[in-house]
């Protein structure tokens, strides 16, 4: 248990951050499981920029790595094009 006011509060705040981080990642691997499943290019080509501010959003956050969120944003670039 902690034992400083101070330590008390922080615990307090970590969870709460980590609650609001976790809701955020969440809906983001959501939307590129969306955007994965879609097979109409038209329908993709209209989401992605959702989800590219969403991934640049998180990623400046520091909620994901602005590496990861390169990475996931090239792949799904990647799935775009190859839709008929």
């Amino acid at each position: 248990m902690a034992n400083h006011k101070s330590s008390v509060k922080r615990i307090r705040q970590t969870k709460t951050k980590t609650l609001h981080n976790k809701y955020y990642a969440k809906t983001m691997r959501n939307a590129v499981r969306k955007l994965r499943a879609l097979s109409d290019k038209d329908e993709a080509i209209k989401l992605y920029p959702v989800v590219q501010k969403m991934l640049d959003k998180l990623a400046k956050a520091n909620i994901i790595h602005s590496n990861k969120a390169a990475n996931i944003k090239s792949g799904l670039a990647l799935h775009i094009s190859k839709l008929g």
